[in-house]
């Protein structure tokens, strides 16, 4: 009489699959806002934005915003986000004061949702302005954290990295989805965003 089988081992279900795969692959996940770990890795770095929503909602409207936008500025807002936000993390690094730097951020996600929700097509050196003085809150808020830093450098390339990856997700949503019932698809993400915004700035003050 043969055996009943036993039940496959649980390791092969999806759900666990992944699981697994994420617990080696990002194994100090759980760290990045937590203060735990040596800050200062590229993997550190790459996981801060996306772990981070005030910033990962920033980048991604960015990426929403120029291609809503369209032209030139599909590019040009993505582009001057991480370079006027390497500036801003230099003075971060160095200690040159910001004030009211959290604030910022957050006004940075409820200005940029807002203006994607009411299909803002502003004049090209409004909007790289307005990208700009963001992107310098941001980066020195990621600058501070630098000098007790093992590797700067690497948490600088990691950061820098996933930043692109984000506004890159942010301009494909944009263009593939944007179009859709006449724009109300990118809108209604960035009236989302706006709202995030506002709960951000609620905790800022």
């Amino acid at each position: 009489m043969s055996q009943p089988k036993q039940p496959a081992a649980v390791w092969w279900r999806p759900s666990q699959f992944l699981f697994l795969i994420l617990a080696v692959v990002f194994p100090t996940a759980a760290f990045a806002h937590t203060g735990a770990g040596v800050i200062g890795g590229f993997q550190s770095g790459f996981l801060h934005p996306i772990t981070g929503y005030d910033h990962l909602l920033a980048m991604l409207a960015v990426g929403i915003w120029g291609a809503q936008m369209g032209g030139r500025s599909v590019w040009v807002l993505p582009v001057v986000f991480p370079l006027v936000m390497a500036v801003g993390g230099f003075f971060g690094a160095i200690g040159v004061p910001l004030p009211h730097v959290e604030l910022l951020i957050a006004l940075s996600v409820l200005g940029l949702g807002s203006a994607i929700a009411l299909q803002w097509k502003a004049p090209e050196i409004i909007a790289v302005a307005a990208i700009g003085i963001f992107a310098v809150f941001h980066g020195h808020a990621h600058g501070a954290e630098l000098p007790g830093a093992a590797d700067p450098v690497a948490y600088g390339v990691g950061f820098v990295t996933a930043t692109g990856l984000i506004h890159l997700a942010g301009i494909g949503f944009g263009l593939l989805l944007g179009k859709l019932m006449k724009g109300w698809v990118s809108r209604g993400a960035g009236a989302l965003i706006a709202l995030a915004g506002v709960y951000f700035l609620i905790g800022a003050l």
